[in-house]
């Protein structure tokens, strides 16, 4: 059994689509290794993905965010070679690569060196969603609570 039925979940919560759709993208890049790829984790809020990409240059390679979702596209260019190839070792067909990225994670840039795509990944956590703390204070009794807290006393 390949398949994973969330229908149940679906009849009593509302809101969890964006789950249904991460569950159908993994499975279906499950079966995907073209190109190779690793995912470095180079502090506590930064990674870094690297991608083996021979053969392509810097304009053969085209990287989208959108929706949560790193889209890497490469489509070799057409160059025309006067040679003869007699093994292909290097694969240069054209890939696409879909990572889905956690909230606030944004793409900080990306480059080409040796053959290898670099994109460094930061998490960037909004200032209204980090937790701060509220100082807690000593305010002097109101005159109205200060009477309140005498009258039961006069009526003992």
């Amino acid at each position: 059994m390949n398949a994973l039925n969330l229908s149940p979940l679906f009849r009593t919560a509302i809101g969890f689509d964006r789950l249904a759709r991460l569950a159908d993208s993994a499975a279906a890049s499950a079966n995907v290794t073209y190109p190779p790829y690793n995912i470095e984790k180079t502090g506590e809020d930064s990674y870094r993905l690297t991608m083996a990409v021979a053969g392509f240059g810097p304009d053969d390679i085209e990287l989208t965010v959108k929706d949560n979702t790193l889209l890497i596209a490469g489509q070799p260019s057409n160059e025309a070679t006067q040679t003869e190839i007699l093994y292909r070792g290097i694969a240069g067909r054209a890939f696409e690569r879909r990572f889905v990225l956690a909230d606030h994670i944004v793409v900080e840039g990306a480059d080409l060196r040796n053959g290898l795509l670099h994109v460094g990944l930061k998490r960037v956590v909004p200032e209204a969603l980090k937790p701060r703390r509220i100082p807690v204070g000593t305010a002097p009794v109101a005159p109205a609570l200060a009477n309140d807290a005498q009258a039961p006393s006069q009526a003992a």
